[in-house]
């Protein structure tokens, strides 16, 4: 079986598992689009040639398809490279002391606010030491390469920043990791304590016991430890590649799946301590707990924008931030057709019957059952 397929079989074999009325909304929607994918289940178009008749059916289009998601990141990559300007970026990633990652595991609410909070620090310090404002892009991550939930952030900034006091561009700020730390330890803090007292944090452990468990976290920055890891970056390729690996794909590359049974699926996992990959076994219900956590919730952006890369900000003085740079915009890469799309990145033409001659559309054919 092909190695495309086996989050699908994996899907399919535990399905009294996450077809649960308790299962979050988006685990289900995103599980039952991966099994419905490029099936009769969500329809199909007919077309045809002179001799030939074939279907193509309809592809799920969800973030947690592999085939889905690897069409969608070149895109997405194309566009990134177009959109953003030639310069020099340094990258960032926002850790957390793993006795915080069961707290945002349980309140997503407050998860998604993690990227707001890593982009304020970063610009807030900024502005108080250079009176800048640069690029941002963050990445929110919840999984290492165990899969175990582990909530933390790949964050893209520029070198340099636009000070708008003298109207020109800053090539390079140099950032005081200790000081970026400092500050993301206490918005993090500050907001889940700002979260308890309004009664929307849930835990199973008793106010006063969370409340020092926070106390603890903040107040000891190395145990538990607060760790910021700081890159100085040539070009944005290198960024972009790496979050594209993530932000509209599964947290698991397919030739990461060895083999799957009727109990159990084996597996490749990352052990980043000691920088090896292991193979490793895991029953088929426990492998799917492990995977439900990392499905981004509905309506929700896989990257978040902020600084001069906010929307508001873009469309005010993206064109300027271009003159003081004296670099030329570069337009948008047009958006390619389905059957485009497979010529350039897959060499493949979806309408060519087999003698190589042209189809037509011929019709729409729905059936099937619908994502929930």
């Amino acid at each position: 079986m092909p190695k495309v397929n086996l989050l699908r079989q994996i899907f399919e074999a535990t399905e009294n598992v996450w077809d649960r009325p308790g299962t979050r909304p988006a685990v289900r929607k995103n599980f039952r689009a991966v099994i419905d994918c490029g099936t009769p289940a969500l329809g199909w178009e007919v077309y045809a040639s002179g001799t030939e008749e074939k279907r193509c059916y309809h592809r799920c289009k969800s973030r947690f398809c592999p085939s889905c998601g690897y069409r969608a990141t070149l895109l997405w990559l194309e566009e990134q490279e177009a959109a953003l300007p030639d310069i020099p970026y340094a990258g960032i990633v926002f850790t957390m002391p793993r006795e915080l990652w069961s707290i945002f595991r349980r309140n997503r609410h407050l998860l998604h606010d993690l990227p707001a909070l890593g982009a304020g620090v970063i610009q807030q310090w900024i502005r108080i030491k250079y009176g800048a404002s640069v690029l941002v892009t963050v990445v929110p991550h919840t999984f290492g390469g165990d899969l175990k939930f582990n909530s933390h952030l790949h964050i893209l900034i520029s070198a340099g920043g636009f000070q708008e006091s003298s109207g020109r561009w800053i090539p390079y700020l140099r950032l005081e990791k200790d000081a970026l730390m400092r500050r993301w330890r206490y918005a993090v803090i500050n907001h889940l304590q700002r979260a308890l007292k309004a009664g929307v944090l849930r835990s199973d452990l008793k106010a006063e016991d969370l409340r020092n468990l926070l106390s603890i976290a903040y107040q000891h920055a190395r145990r538990p430890r607060w760790i910021i890891f700081l890159q100085r970056i040539a070009s944005k390729s290198h960024f972009l590649q790496y979050a594209a690996r993530y932000v509209r794909r599964p947290p698991i590359a397919s030739w990461r799946l060895l083999k799957v049974t009727e109990r159990e699926v084996e597996f490749v996992a990352k052990d980043t301590k000691a920088g090896l990959l292991v193979r490793t076994r895991c029953g088929l219900p426990e492998f799917v707990r492990l995977l439900a956590p990392h499905v981004p919730d509905l309506y929700r952006h896989g990257i978040r924008y902020f600084g001069l890369l906010a929307p508001r900000a873009k469309g005010n003085n993206w064109a300027g931030l271009f003159v003081a740079l004296d670099q030329q915009m570069k337009p948008r890469p047009l958006r390619l057709s389905w059957r485009d799309s497979l010529l350039r990145y897959f060499d493949f033409d979806p309408l060519l019957d087999s003698r190589g001659h042209e189809m037509h559309w011929v019709r729409t054919e729905r059936a099937g059952r619908q994502i929930l």
